[in-house]
C-alpha cells in the first residue's frame, strides 16, 4: 500500500513553534497509519503477512525555518520494520549565498523532549535512507523493538537557499514478527598497556555510524598502524557505534567510546563517556544550555573537549566559551591557519589564568579523520598515565599530562629544574624563588629539520634549530619572575613568509610559580 500526505497550512504544515529550551523546533501534521493494524483485511490475510505500507510527504521549507522540523508518524501495532528515505532539491544559487542542506535523524514513540529520551539515531546529511528494527539498524541508529505510538522524523536544514527548501520523505512500515535485540557488546575500560607510560591516542574520529566512510574495523587497523594505544568513537550527534567494535580491541588498543555533539554553534568531543550514553545537541548558544549538557557528559565520567574552534565550516566555529571546556582541541587534523588561531587562542587563556589564578584548559590535538586520505593519528595526544585504562586515560588528559605530535616518529621529553632541586613535568608546577634561575629542558627525536620553540606568557623567547637528525636536547634558562609558564613547540620549517612553520610537536606548559 502507498499513499501521499501533502502538510496543510502552507507550507510548513505549521502546528507549533517550540521556542527556548532548546533550539527553535516545528512539528508538522501527523502522519497517520491509523487504519493499518494487524489483523484487517489488506489483501493478504492481515496479522504478520500484511502488506508494507508506504507514505510520502512533500513540503518546501522557507528561509528562516526553525534548527528542527519534526515530522510525526503514527506507527500502528505489529511494525516489525520502519525504514525512511529523503530527497530535496539543490537550488542553484549565487556565488556567496548558502544552497540547501537537510540533515535527518528520528526518535520513537518515547517523544522529543531536550536530553533525547526517545533517540533513536541522526545520520545528519551523510546518507539519503535509513531503517530500524529491532534485532538491527542502519549506522547511526540504534537497533531496537518498533513500539507503536508517535514516532518523530527529525529534518535539520542546516542552510537554506532563498528559493527555499523542496523536500519528499518516504515512510515505510513493514509488519511480522519484531525479532530479539542482540545486547550490545561494549570495549573494556582497561587494556594490558604498560604499566606507568606515555600512551598516544585519537579522540576524533568518524566511522560509517556518521558521515565517515571507514568501518569500525578499518580504523582499528589504521590506529594499530599509527601507533596508537588509544582511540575515541566520536560519531556526529549519535552513539549508535559504541557497540560495534566487538573483536577490535585487544592488549595493545584501548578503545574509548563518546559522540562528537554537533550543535548549529560549534562541535565539541563528549570523550570517553560510559558506553550507551548519549547528549543531546539540540541547542544554541543563545540558549543557555551547554552547561547542562556539559555536566551530563561529566556524569557519564566523560570530558567535554571543544573540537576545532576556529573551523570556518557554517556551525563549526565554537561560540559557548571555554568555562566548561576540560580540554580544548587546538591542532585538527593536518596543520593549518585555524590550527594556528586556535593555538594562539588558548595560549590567550593560559596567561588570563596565571593572572586570575583560576584553573588552566589542556590542549589536546587529534586527526577528525573520516575517510582516505585522511590519516588516523595525525595528530596524535600522547598523555602520561599510570595505565591503560579510561579513567587512567582521563584524567591525563584532564591533568594536562600530555603533548601532541605529528605522528608516532615523534617523540617529547619536557620539564623544567630549579629552586631546592625541585622538577616538574609537562603539566605540572616549579616552586621557586621568583629570581631562582630555572632550567628549562626539551629532550625531541623523530623531528629532522625542525627547529624547537620555548614559548612562555611573554611570547616565543628562544628558538633554535635542532639537529639535522631531529633528534637533540635543547635547554634554555629563565627564572619565575621572567616566566610564568614555559611549553615547547617543534615546528617545521616556513613555507609563507611571514606566518610560522606548522607544527610537528607542542607540549602542555610547565608553570613556574615564584
Amino acid at each position: 500500500m502507498t499513499g501521499s500526505h501533502t502538510p496543510q497550512n502552507g507550507p510548513l504544515g505549521r502546528r507549533g513553534l517550540l521556542v527556548g529550551t532548546a533550539a527553535t523546533a516545528l512539528t508538522l501534521s501527523t502522519v497517520s497509519f491509523a487504519n493499518a493494524a494487524p489483523g484487517e483485511d489488506n489483501g493478504k490475510g492481515g496479522g504478520t503477512d500484511q502488506a508494507d505500507l508506504t507514505k510520502t510527504v512533500r513540503g518546501t521549507l522557507p528561509t528562516g525555518s526553525p534548527d528542527f522540523v519534526y515530522l510525526p508518524v503514527e506507527v500502528p501495532r505489529g511494525v516489525r520494520e520502519i525504514a525512511v528515505s529523503y530527497t530535496y532539491e539543490k537550488t542553484p544559487v549565487p556565488a556567496g549565498t548558502q544552497g540547501n542542506a537537510l540533515d535527518i535523524g528520528i526518535f520513537d514513540e518515547r517523544g522529543t523532549a531536550p536530553g533525547g529520551r526517545g533517540f533513536r539515531g541522526w545520520s545528519g546529511g551523510a546518507r539519503a535512507d535509513f531503517f530500524i528494527r529491532a534485532d538491527e539498524a542502519t549506522p547511526g541508529y540504534v537497533a531496537g523493538p518498533v513500539r507503536a505510538g508517535i514516532w518523530n522524523i527529525a529534518l535539520g536544514p542546516y542552510t537554506v537557499a532563498p528559493e527555499g527548501l523542496p523536500y519528499e520523505v518516504t515512510i515505510t512500515l513493514r509488519f511480522g514478527e519484531p525479532g530479539n535485540t542482540p545486547t550490545a557488546g561494549y570495549p573494556p575500560e582497561r587494556a594490558k598497556g604498560r604499566g606507568r607510560a606515555w600512551y598516544r591516542g585519537d579522540c576524533h574520529l568518524h566511522s560509517v555510524h556518521s558521515d565517515g566512510k571507514r568501518t569500525p574495523a578499518e580504523i582499528a587497523t589504521a590506529a594499530r598502524a599509527a601507533g596508537l594505544d588509544f582511540i575515541n568513537s566520536s560519531e556526529h550527534n549519535t552513539h549508535s557505534a559504541h557497540s560495534a567494535w566487538q573483536g577490535l580491541w585487544g592488549d595493545d588498543l584501548l578503545i574509548l567510546t563518546g559522540e562528537e555533539i554537533t550543535t548549529r554553534n560549534g562541535h565539541v568531543i563528549a570523550l570517553a563517556t560510559d558506553p550507551g550514553t548519549f547528549v543531546d545537541w539540540r541547542y544554541r548558544a543563545r540558549d543557555n544550555r551547554f552547561r547542562h549538557y556539559a555536566k551530563a557528559v561529566r556524569r557519564a565520567g566523560g570530558l567535554v573537549v571543544p573540537a576545532h574552534p576556529h573551523a570556518t565550516c557554517i556551525g563549526c566555529h565554537w561560540k559557548f566559551g571555554f568555562g566548561e571546556a576540560d580540554a580544548v582541541e587546538v591542532w585538527n587534523g593536518p596543520y593549518t591557519p585555524e590550527d594556528e588561531i586556535a593555538l594562539a587562542e588558548w595560549d590567550n587563556s593560559l596567561v588570563a589564568a596565571v593572572r586570575a589564578s583560576k584553573p588552566w584548559v589542556p590542549a589536546m590535538g587529534n586527526s577528525d579523520a573520516h575517510r582516505e586520505p585522511d590519516k588516523v593519528g595525525l595528530p596524535q595526544t600522547v598523555v602520561l598515565a599510570e595505565e591503560l585504562s579510561r579513567d587512567a586515560i582521563v584524567a591525563g588528559i584532564r591533568s594536562g599530562h600530555s603533548y601532541i605530535a605529528e605522528s608516532s616518529a615523534v617523540s617529547l621529553s619536557f620539564g623544567a629544574s630549579g629552586g631546592r632541586g625541585g622538577h616538574a613535568g609537562i603539566g605540572e608546577r616549579l616552586r621557586a624563588d621568583a629570581d631562582s634561575p630555572v632550567t628549562v629542558r626539551l629532550d625531541v627525536t623523530g623531528a629532522p629539520g625542525c627547529t624547537a620553540h620555548f614559548v612562555t606568557d611573554q611570547g616565543t623567547l628562544f628558538t633554535t634549530a635542532l639537529p639535522e637528525s631531529g633528534a637533540g636536547t635543547v635547554e634554555w634558562r629563565t627564572t619565575p619572575a621572567y616566566a610564568a609558564y614555559v611549553r615547547a613547540e617543534v615546528r617545521h620549517p616556513s613555507t609563507v613568509p611571514g606566518l610560522p612553520g606548522a607544527l610537528a610537536a607542542l607540549t602542555n606548559p610547565v608553570f613556574l610559580e615564584g
